[in-house]
């Protein structure tokens, strides 16, 4: 969920001082904060209609991500943005939303695909159409015609993880991830980051990775039987908001809470009580609002005959309990409306 980027390691330093001074710390993953070609738009006396298709309808990520765009359209004047996503994270679900949207022959559509492959054909036949697409967030096996790819650095994001286990959890251990499901870009990608640097620590033994289909319910139940299977787990990641929710559910439900370090990614406000209420110990916020900034300016500048640029990386901030109350961290945590 890039361009260019910058290495782990210095990330993780990041991540080393967020977690050891309490203090906030962010790294940039490359691009630009505007996305590099941004607007200019508003000048050429034409008017542009966008949607914007969610990975899952509801979900503090995508509607902070819309808020970013809607704002952007704002400040342009002359763009509007309809947004439209499915209930589930799922393409079967994802796909007759896209085919619709193409059907309705907007100037562009700003577009998180549900899986790598499967989202593949209808992004296709919108690219086929004329249709402007930029790909946020997640991206698809070929994205050779997407106008832009604007994303967080996820392998990075992953590693960092891990280090902020460490920090948690010096003496090492077996450490688990939770994730939602294969086949989604961004989510894959944190797992790999995760598993090559903790196979790197020869402190730390990786148990794998357990799915949970974006259910808490599910990250829960494979959260507690992996622990019973591995009493040394020591920590876990959870690569995004109901992994995070469940994870935490099946650490309490296994009387191990304090004692299993969690390591969530996002900040939802349902994962912020999770840190104050010490469950979760650490979180990785990601930059949606300027996602969706930098998707319209990017989708306006294509549409006007302006460069663009093919692939954008995006900040993210690491919030602990100790570092919850500054500037930095409050401004990271996502909205549930605009």
């Amino acid at each position: 969920m890039k361009r260019s980027l910058v290495a782990p390691t210095a990330s993780a330093a990041a991540i080393l001082l967020a977690l050891a001074a309490g203090c906030s710390s962010s790294s940039n993953s490359g691009g630009s904060a505007s996305g590099g070609s941004s607007s200019g738009g508003s000048s050429s006396g034409k008017s542009y209609k966008m949607s914007f298709i969610q990975g899952v309808a509801g979900d503090g990520f995508y509607v902070t991500m819309g808020c970013g765009m809607q704002a952007e359209a704002k400040k342009l004047g002359n763009v509007t943005v309809n947004t439209q996503g499915p209930t589930k994270f799922d393409p079967t679900l994802q796909n007759p939303i896209i085919q619709s949207v193409t059907a309705s022959k907007p100037d562009a559509i700003l577009i998180a695909p549900d899986d790598v492959t499967a989202s593949q054909t209808p992004v296709d036949a919108a690219m086929n159409a004329g249709i402007k697409v930029v790909l946020v967030d997640t991206t698809l096996k070929n994205p050779a015609g997407a106008v832009s790819q604007i994303s967080s650095d996820n392998l990075a994001g992953g590693a960092d993880a891990f280090t902020a286990i460490k920090q948690l959890v010096p003496g090492g251990g077996q450490v688990l991830v939770v994730n939602v499901q294969p086949g989604v870009s961004t989510t894959d990608q944190r797992t790999s980051g995760f598993a090559a640097a903790a196979k790197a620590d020869p402190k730390f033994h990786y148990v794998g990775v357990q799915y949970d289909q974006d259910s808490a319910s599910i990250a829960a139940q494979v959260t507690a039987a992996a622990l019973q299977k591995n009493p040394g787990i020591v920590g876990i990641f959870a690569t995004n908001l109901f992994s995070a929710e469940g994870a935490a559910t099946g650490v309490r439900q296994a009387g191990k809470s304090g004692k299993v370090k969690i390591v969530g990614f996002d900040a939802e406000p349902d994962e912020i009580t999770a840190l104050q209420q010490g469950t979760v110990q650490a979180l990785i916020a990601q930059s949606p609002y300027t996602i969706g900034t930098n998707a319209v300016d990017q989708a306006v500048a294509a549409l006007s005959g302006k460069p663009t640029t093919k692939k954008i990386g995006t900040k993210f901030t690491i919030i602990t309990k100790a570092n919850l109350n500054s500037a930095a961290s409050q401004a990271a945590i996502y909205k549930t409306s605009c």
